[in-house]
């Protein structure tokens, strides 16, 4: 069972009927204790980042920006609500992304249940709900604590945009992000690949709508496993945003909440035969019953084998085949097929 991470102050952050709401967290927090997840799996209570963490990613005048905004209580853009607790909240949600680092460094998963999510942030912009971009955070801190190659894998429905501008001339840290495209924030096409010497270390996999668990799996298995393999991360952390359900209002994917199950375990069997060390950081996901039930799932698989289907290549979409194929093609630059 992974160790969570969850502080109550995570509720503060107070966007009223925003889509990314307090009822989020409610929703998997109450759904993991009816079914006794905390039993024997005691919550583990995270301290804020100290704005010298946050400064490993993003500049001091969007800190001081977001601090403003914050105190004032005015809305970064419209999508982006804040409160006068939103600044302090957005610290400790970066923290829980750092303790969960912290409880993987022997080994092990972890998943850091926070908000407001980060995966949109930019080292000098706050935008699709999120402040700061707590997966990054935690990457660099992993590197800090001497833990050197970070796979991200992203499974949100939208691109990760902000992760993809922080590390993107950097070769140590491998971002990997399946999404529905076109879609908000508008990147992650396919020959987004990194610059410099980056390049081959940013890979993105734009998919259709309509995309299902049969189609991520294969994704998974064709791309990001081989990938993973060569690459030998030191940790692998996930931008576990689960709004690619089928009944999220928010994208138009297909998602189940056992396929969030699926490609749980196949990160973990990426883990296992690599660093041995996994964690997961909360991002989107706007129909509450499909967030905590795929939250529950994605947990279980880490604490049983989970047999994840042999796929038959008729069950996948003939645009997501050829999808995979024009990823192939530009990646297999850097990386072997």
């Amino acid at each position: 069972m992974p160790y969570i991470i969850f502080h109550p102050d995570y509720l503060k952050h107070d966007t009223g009927t925003h889509p990314e709401n307090a009822a989020r967290l409610i929703a998997i927090m109450n759904l993991l204790d009816a079914r006794g997840v905390f039993d024997n799996n005691p919550i583990i209570t995270p301290q804020p980042a100290a704005i010298s963490l946050i400064e490993t990613i993003h500049n001091p005048a969007h800190i001081k920006k977001v601090e403003a905004h914050c105190r004032a209580g005015i809305p970064l853009d419209p999508d982006t609500i804040v409160c006068k607790d939103s600044f302090n909240v957005a610290l400790l949600a970066a923290g829980g992304a750092v303790q969960a680092v912290n409880e993987v460094k022997d080994g092990g998963s972890a998943f850091a249940l926070v908000r407001p999510p980060g995966h949109h942030a930019n080292p000098d912009r706050a935008m699709g709900f999120c402040l700061f971009n707590n997966i990054a955070i935690a990457a660099r801190y992993a590197q800090s604590q001497g833990v050197p190659r970070v796979l991200i894998v992203d499974w949100d429905a939208h691109h990760g945009n902000g992760t993809q501008n922080a590390f993107y001339s950097d070769s140590s840290v491998l971002y990997f992000s399946t999404h529905h495209y076109p879609h908000y924030p508008g990147t992650g096409w396919l020959d987004e690949v990194g610059e410099g010497g980056g390049a081959g270390y940013n890979i993105n996999v734009p998919l259709p709508g309509g995309a299902n668990d049969a189609d991520h799996i294969y994704v998974f298995n064709k791309l990001l496993v081989p990938v993973a393999l060569q690459f030998k991360p030191d940790i692998i952390l996930v931008s576990a945003g689960q709004d690619g359900h089928v009944n999220d209002p928010l994208s138009g994917m297909e998602l189940t909440s056992t396929g969030f199950g699926y490609l749980a375990s196949i990160v973990k069997m990426i883990a296992e035969s690599t660093c041995g060390r996994m964690a997961l950081v909360l991002e989107g996901g706007y129909n509450l019953e499909a967030l905590a039930e795929s939250v529950f799932e994605i947990i279980t698989a880490f604490d049983k084998e989970m047999d994840v289907p042999i796929l038959d290549n008729s069950e996948v979409l003939e645009l997501v085949k050829e999808r995979v194929e024009e990823v192939m093609a530009v990646q297999g630059n850097w990386w072997n097929f």
